[in-house]
């Protein structure tokens, strides 16, 4: 099965995670299939906290790819901010 999951990077205690269409029986950071954007809990000030590419996000969905819990929190606060 596909699924869209985070897989971090970035430094100690300095997350980074990259929004990634993965194989779910993959380890978490191992080959991505595709890299749809990316998210950084800690941004400060002018950086960007979150950005997704939203029309692959909606292919992939539509193909049937599971987002986890979180990355499905994320698409729809990206959806909210594309709105407003």
């Amino acid at each position: 099965m596909v699924t869209i999951r985070l897989a971090r990077g970035g430094a100690k205690k300095r997350p980074f995670y990259h929004i990634v269409v993965t194989d779910s029986r993959a380890r978490r950071d191992s080959g991505a299939i595709e890299r749809l954007g990316y998210f950084n809990p800690v941004a400060r000030g002018q950086e960007v906290r979150l950005h997704i590419d939203s029309a692959r996000a909606e292919h992939w969905l539509a193909q049937g790819a599971a987002p986890s819990e979180r990355v499905a929190q994320l698409l729809k606060e990206a959806r909210k901010a594309v709105a407003a």
